[in-house]
């Protein structure tokens, strides 16, 4: 007999014809396997599972931007062929198992418990821990599962723009081999089993690619002036385009709080291509009892991205110096100053009464 035949059409063609292509298999994993005492090996199977990833949708992302990223995975597994282990001349039953076995065997190059973690291997990305892990029950080649993975990854306001790659690592189970039991299985309490299953555990990182995109990224470069308790000031804010692409009509905005103020919020900037710097001068006035320290400023600049849409840049923090006039006492920090004298000679005083109370009871 030559012991190395069968293409896969020819195979499905055989079995279906024969008594045995209703059989439904049982799971080997729901008992104890039957030792190789208890089995027959006829065939040995060619072809394992071969695991796929791609994108579902657009791949590309921006910069601070929080999404969720949709991975299907496909199976490309083929199999090959068989090759005799076991002869069966003469044997009309041994046929049969035989042939029996060839149908379980086809069920090689399906993944069952596949368990696949999105990683980045990127500082700048990061992926979402509760999404992180997802599972499918099994992946049979040709047929693609009926919803994607989905996991949600975060990119850093600063990532620069370029095509990057995330880890996908998968591992599965595949069935490396069939034996049939032939009945034999009886003698160990399984009557209903007339074969057996032998997994292999197996693992691969699948590459998955994405892209952020090139835009604007702006920062504050240089603070020119300082605040002075009631009165007005001008600040100068100098911000750089550290970005791919220019930004057109830029207009940058502060947001100041009390005890500060000002009349004029926004100031118009002019285009700013990657790597120029631009400056903007605001008029801020400073309440006369604001407390000398450096003031935490908002900043934002509005502009008119590549596709003529108006973008936003960032929250950019400016902090800005602020001092008492003509170098004078700061009033709040002269009243703490104060109160902690105050509460200091009240300790003190209590301290020397309470001994003059003890010498005397002496």
């Amino acid at each position: 007999m030559a012991r190395y035949f069968f293409c896969a059409f020819m195979i499905f063609v055989v079995i279906s014809s024969t008594l045995f292509a209703t059989v439904v298999p049982v799971s080997s994993k729901e008992f104890i396997q039957p030792s190789y005492g208890y089995t027959t090996n006829y065939y040995e199977g060619y072809g394992v599972p071969d695991i796929y990833a791609s994108v579902l949708g657009d791949n590309e992302f921006e910069r601070g931007e929080t999404s969720r990223i949709s991975i299907v995975l496909s199976n490309r597994g083929i199999l090959y062929g068989f090759e005799s282990k076991t002869s069966v001349e003469g044997s009309q039953s041994e046929q049969q198992l035989a042939l029996a076995e060839l149908e379980y065997e086809t069920a090689r190059t399906i993944a069952y418990g596949i368990k696949a973690t999105l990683v980045s291997p990127i500082e700048m990305i990061d992926v979402d821990p509760l999404t992180s892990g997802q599972t499918l029950e099994k992946l049979v080649p040709g047929e693609l599962p009926s919803q994607p993975l989905t996991y949600t990854i975060s990119i850093s306001d600063d990532a620069p723009a370029g095509d990057y790659v995330l880890m996908l690592p998968v591992s599965y189970e595949f069935q490396d081999d069939v034996q049939m039991t032939g009945g034999s299985a009886v003698q160990l309490g399984l009557p209903d089993v007339d074969h057996t299953v032998y997994y292999k555990e197996t693992n691969a990182t699948l590459p998955i690619p994405i892209t952020i995109k090139e835009a604007p990224l702006f920062s504050v470069q240089e603070i020119e002036g300082e605040l002075v308790a009631g009165q007005s000031s001008t600040i100068n804010i100098t911000y750089r385009n550290d970005g791919e692409l220019a930004a057109n009509d830029v207009i940058a905005r502060i947001v100041v709080m009390t005890p500060l103020a000002t009349s004029r919020p926004t100031v118009s900037l002019s285009d700013m291509e990657p790597g120029e710097t631009e400056t903007a001068s605001f008029i801020i006035d400073a309440s006369s009892t604001a407390i000398a320290k450096n003031y935490g400023l908002d900043s934002e600049l509005r502009y008119i991205d590549e596709d003529g849409d108006v973008a936003f840049s960032e929250n950019l923090k400016i902090e800005v110096p602020l001092t008492s006039p003509d170098g004078g006492v700061d009033i709040g920090r002269a009243s703490l100053a104060g109160t902690f004298l105050v509460a200091l000679y009240m300790i003190i005083d209590t301290i020397r009464k309470r001994r003059k109370i003890g010498e005397k009871e002496e």
